[in-house]
């Protein structure tokens, strides 16, 4: 079966795991079943707001086994990014889980309207006003470096629609300022080598719903993938992208199918 051949499953979510706040049909049934048989398990998310403590509540609240620790955030990534780099001060246009995976990194977050800062952080913020995002941009155009956890255009809302995404947001300081910002998230390696790294290394199978952020990732870095089609993307899209996942399954059943 196709689960044999990866020693570790990095699993998408919105869409994968869970729809809204609704599971999707067996999805927990089959992350028991590769830990039943040894398979190491972490779990990838662009969402930046959540704290990985969150990310694994809401997937214990669909019935998945998830533990804080095989959480990967683009927030985490970036935090992780920046403070490698020696960065110290931040101002971030953002939500607590990437505040806090900033500071628990050792880089020093600003309120308010700072003179100066070394990089502003741009990730999926509900409360992102125009002050926020003039602050933002007059502080690119002194010379901070700009970088976004994701660049995800929209974010789909529970009910169908899609809200702004920290794509939107990165696009706003983009376009005033003429500066292109840095990406951490998928499809860029980053957070998908951090997430491999969480889960133990080995060979990576890499499970999602879209074609432009999961199968693109993996493709860039010669990963496998698996497109599963509980989420955004469908057949006739796989079949006509010049991205093609390795797989192509209805659901997570098709981990444990014979290729």
């Amino acid at each position: 079966m196709i689960a044999d051949r990866y020693d570790a499953f990095l699993f998408d979510l919105d869409g994968v795991l869970y729809r809204g706040a609704d599971p999707v049909p067996g999805a927990a049934e089959s992350l028991a079943r590769l830990r039943s048989i040894g398979k190491r398990i972490a779990f990838v998310t662009n969402n930046s707001g959540r704290t990985p403590t969150a990310v694994a509540e809401r997937l214990r609240s669909v019935g998945v086994e998830a533990r804080a620790d095989e959480v990967e955030t683009s927030a985490l990534t970036t935090a992780a990014v920046l403070s490698g780099r020696g960065v110290g001060l931040v101002y971030v246009v953002g939500e607590i889980g990437l505040v806090e995976a900033l500071t628990q990194a050792g880089v020093h977050v600003l309120d308010g309207e700072p003179e100066r800062v070394d990089a502003v952080v741009v990730g999926w913020d509900r409360g992102a006003d125009y002050t926020k995002l003039r602050t933002a941009s007059v502080l690119v155009e002194r010379g901070a470096t700009l970088v976004a956890t994701n660049a995800d255009p929209s974010f789909p809302a529970a009910d169908g629609t899609r809200w702004p995404g920290a794509g939107a947001l990165l696009a706003a300081i983009e376009t005033t300022t003429g500066v292109r910002g840095e990406v951490i998230g998928k499809p860029h390696a980053p957070l998908l080598l951090a997430a491999l790294e969480r889960a133990g290394g080995g060979t990576p199978l890499l499970v999602g719903d879209r074609l432009d952020t999961d199968i693109a990732g993996a493709a860039g870095l010669g990963w496998d993938s698996m497109l599963v089609l509980t989420g955004i993307d469908d057949r006739d899209r796989a079949a006509s992208s010049m991205v093609r996942p390795t797989y192509v399954a209805e659901d997570l059943s098709g981990l444990f199918a014979g290729y």
